[in-house]
């Protein structure tokens, strides 16, 4: 019997700022899918279907400022199919519907802590929480999800003229998958000295949001780089990472959905979520 994409919705409380956000997951199952209208999107999910298996590994997935975390739902639904439990958060304040802290030193502080609020509340949900995985955790974030992840890895950031950004390390973390990763609070050397999981990072060729030159940091200071898979996208751009629109969605003025010319989108996105979960898969294995 196939498996199929599971989906349901968890509320994460955050008591330091007495605000509440949302959480999409996706996970395997057994129950057959159904075509479901989510914003503007056409998702193929069963909703609040029983998961299947276990013990599955958790993947949290943040997505860029100022966007959601639908635009990553072809590599999320991949990888739940694959068997993995994807929680993906709404970062409150720097979201397509609310950019009120999108450009806030509490933003770079609050993200990280989002992505440990929402792991400590997936393995305390009752139903799936018994059915994850003990040892480890991976997080992909793309653009400033990048940031986040590695801020919540073990990353030191800092703003301008040397402040310190407080984050705390979450050792839970195990594996990160970076996607055109924001990383210019990384700059000073020994910014990344405490990321020792095992890295995917995956620059674009021609990115003009987050350059080359910010995925080369991470391999010039993480103090492993034979840790770090590193691949340049050949002709992508900052949004190629998203999952292709609809139609209806890809117009000129609509930067997301745009690419440098003559680079095929849906093409990208058949191979990006089979090297990301070969990545895991790996990574998996080799904790196990």
């Amino acid at each position: 019997m196939s498996r199929f994409v599971g989906s349901r919705s968890l509320v994460v409380r955050d008591e330091a700022k007495d605000l509440s956000f949302p959480v999409l997951l996706m996970y395997p199952t057994r129950v057959p899918a159904e075509t479901v209208a989510m914003g503007p999107y056409q998702l193929e999910v069963a909703p609040s279907a029983p998961v299947d298996g276990g013990p599955l590994p958790l993947v949290v997935l943040s997505h860029g400022g100022g966007s959601s975390p639908l635009v990553y739902r072809t590599l999320a639904s991949h990888l739940a199919q694959s068997g993995y439990v994807v929680a993906m958060p709404e970062h409150p304040g720097d979201n397509r519907n609310d950019r009120s802290r999108s450009e806030t030193i509490e933003n770079l502080q609050d993200r990280p802590r989002h992505v440990r609020l929402t792991i400590d509340t997936v393995a305390s949900d009752a139903e799936i929480g018994p059915r994850l995985r003990e040892d480890g955790v991976a997080v992909i974030g793309h653009s400033m999800g990048g940031y986040t992840a590695l801020a919540v890895a073990g990353g030191r950031p800092f703003a301008g003229y040397g402040q310190k950004i407080e984050v705390a390390k979450d050792p839970r973390v195990k594996a990160l998958v970076l996607m055109a990763p924001a990383t210019g609070w990384f700059g000073l050397n020994d910014a990344l000295q405490d990321v020792t999981a095992p890295i995917l990072l995956l620059v674009a060729e021609h990115d003009r949001v987050t350059p080359r030159w910010q995925g080369q940091l991470v391999l010039d200071l993480v103090p492993d780089r034979a840790r770090v898979t590193f691949e340049v996208v050949e002709n992508a751009g900052h949004f190629s990472f998203l999952s292709p629109f609809p139609p209806q969605m890809r117009t000129p003025g609509f930067l997301p959905a745009t690419d440098p010319a003559g680079f095929d989108r849906e093409a990208f996105h058949r191979k990006l979520p089979r090297d990301v979960r070969a990545f895991l898969d790996r990574i998996g294995s080799r904790r196990g």
